[in-house]
């Protein structure tokens, strides 16, 4: 199955993704064993973070600027979470922890994604990186980045997310807040505001406005295909939902 990117228009945004011919097929094919585990999957095993009915080659693959960690709770519904996209999508540089194991992090090479009174932006982001750096780099986009090695971020249901935000090993990151985007999650949760986003919206909004606003690059779908699963699911809802009359 050869990959072909097309432009669609969805109520998320404009985006550059990957056929989802070989997601169409494996709905008609149905559920199927995953052969690591035994259980019943469509399209991938969120247990065993691979593809079920499908091969590397049937998907798209994409590369990350920064490599990405993600802090899972242990009560979070593995077949409801979208981390695992992420995963699956960018295996290279994705790594899924269940908490209580956090990896020890350098605090000035890492960031936390995560809203919050003293959460900054994107942008305001790397002017902490760059001013405690030397004027010369300051200057340069490379060098301002450079200090960034990774990027984490929480799976959980937002009234789950306290314990691990708090965790002392996570309290001397820098947290950096997404404020200006909205989710297109069908999954809402009651009392939350839209600009809760699923896990794999916080990790394609955090690239691009990195890509656009760190790296200074006008950007054109690089990191599009990380909702290729979550594109293709909210699409398929969105049918349901008119369907039944609901929207």
């Amino acid at each position: 199955m050869s990959i072909f990117h097309s432009k669609i228009r969805t109520n998320m945004s404009r985006l550059k993704l990957a056929s989802h011919t070989v997601l169409e097929e494996a709905q008609q094919r149905g559920r199927l064993k995953c052969s690591k585990c035994g259980g019943s999957r469509m399209f991938f095993c969120y247990t065993c973070c691979s593809l079920v009915g499908m091969s590397l080659q049937d998907i798209p693959s994409v590369k990350l600027p920064v490599k990405i960690d993600i802090i899972k709770h242990p009560n979070e519904t593995d077949g409801k979470s979208t981390a695992i996209h992420a995963k699956i999508l960018a295996p290279s540089d994705v790594t899924i922890y269940t908490y209580p194991c956090i990896p020890e992090y350098q605090k000035d090479e890492v960031v936390l994604v995560f809203p919050g009174p003293r959460a900054v932006s994107v942008q305001d982001m790397m002017k902490c990186f760059s001013e405690s750096g030397t004027p010369d780099e300051a200057q340069s986009s490379v060098s301002k980045v450079a200090p960034l090695q990774r990027v984490v971020f929480i799976d959980s249901t937002w009234n789950q997310t306290n314990k691990i935000s708090t965790d002392e090993r996570l309290q001397d990151l820098l947290q950096v807040e997404l404020k200006m985007r909205k989710t297109c999650f069908w999954r809402r949760q009651k009392g939350k505001p839209d600009t809760y986003l699923a896990t794999i919206e916080a990790i394609y909004y955090f690239l691009k406005d990195f890509h656009e606003h760190c790296l200074d690059k006008g950007y054109d779908g690089e990191y599009d295909n990380l909702l290729f699963f979550y594109s293709y699911l909210h699409s398929v809802v969105n049918k349901a939902k008119t369907s039944a009359g609901k929207c």
